[in-house]
């Protein structure tokens, strides 16, 4: 039976919500969900899980840069996670079960799981809170490892495969030239693709588009840069402002 990825084109998407540079409204935090969903858009997240495997919703690994905690999300338990708060607004960060009730289904969820630590782990304790959701939602990740988990125990959910050109990444050639041309996808087998914005248009994703295949990409900051996406490819997540109709 064959997916319906419609909703990955047509839905306006807030990169970890709409939150605001300054972290007054912290990234992936309830709050910006709910300002995202009080604007009628459909969000993005982000997943680690904690060292009790409870999923949560945020981007980074350590907690230094938003929260002044120089620790790591997967060396602490989610009790021990619920006494630190974003900085400065101090929000609580989120489990993935507190956005799932938020949002009830009432808009769509790009869910990005982490490339860090025990990927199966990650993936299990994910299914886990998702296995009786009834919201639209697909799944997506840098990590190849976690688009197979996917094709593998998991076929019915839409996954897809992160990319960029890992310029500034601390990878070998080797790393480096796999990542960037997708390679693994010959095994995951991914429904859809985002690439990084900075490293469009890229000729094998035209290829790509033309064969059927779905593509986004990540984050447009202006509308100048949503117009063009959605020009060439078929969406764009997006931060820092508010998107008017694709042209």
């Amino acid at each position: 039976m064959m997916k319906d990825l419609s909703f990955l084109k047509t839905y306006q998407y807030a990169h970890r919500g709409l939150f605001t540079k300054d972290q007054k409204v912290p990234e992936n935090s309830l709050l910006a969900f709910k300002k995202a969903l009080e604007k009628g858009y459909a969000i993005e997240l982000d997943l680690n899980i904690t060292k009790d495997f409870i999923p949560v919703s945020f981007h980074d690994f350590n907690l230094k840069r938003l929260c002044g905690v120089d620790q790591n999300i997967d060396e602490i338990t989610y009790n021990e996670l619920q006494k630190i708060t974003y900085q400065p607004s101090l929000e609580k960060i989120a489990t993935l079960r507190e956005v799932l009730e938020l949002v009830d289904g009432k808009m769509p969820l790009l869910i990005e799981l982490k490339p860090h630590g025990n990927v199966i782990k990650l993936c299990e304790s994910v299914m886990k809170e998702l296995k009786d959701y009834k919201g639209l939602y697909a799944i997506f990740s840098f990590h190849p490892s976690v688009v197979y988990w996917f094709k593998k125990h998991e076929p019915d959910v839409i996954r897809g495969q992160i990319s960029e050109t890992f310029k500034d990444q601390k990878l070998s050639f080797i790393q480096r030239y796999l990542l960037r041309t997708m390679f693994f996808n010959l095994f995951t087998k991914p429904d859809f693709i985002s690439y990084g914005i900075h490293d469009l248009p890229y000729q094998k994703l035209d290829r790509l588009k033309k064969k059927g295949m779905t593509i986004i990409s990540y984050a447009a900051r202006s509308q100048a840069q949503y117009d063009f996406v959605r020009s060439r490819y078929d969406n764009v997540v997006f931060e820092f402002f508010l998107p008017k109709d694709a042209k």
